[in-house]
């Protein structure tokens, strides 16, 4: 999957975050949805602008840009 065909950042709209094309819903928006228990059916019923393939651009962009940053370790809670 190439999610540069559907993942774009442009400095207007919203200061730049990576977003679906033609869109103003952001990959991180789109992930915490999912995060929080939408489903897919869900998500295109609400956002019908997007495709089961921007769905996955989301994805794919996430995974990559997270695969080329360093390491972030979590905060262990006291139990």
């Amino acid at each position: 999957m190439d999610w540069r065909q559907h993942i774009v950042t442009d400095p207007d709209i919203l200061a730049g975050k990576p977003v679906v094309r033609g869109t103003r819903l952001s990959v991180d928006f789109l992930l915490g949805l999912f995060a929080a228990g939408w489903t897919e059916p869900q998500v295109k019923e609400n956002y019908p602008q997007l495709t089961t393939e921007s769905l996955r651009a989301a994805f794919a962009f996430a995974a990559e840009t997270l695969g080329e940053e360093g390491f972030y370790p979590l905060r262990r809670r006291a139990i």
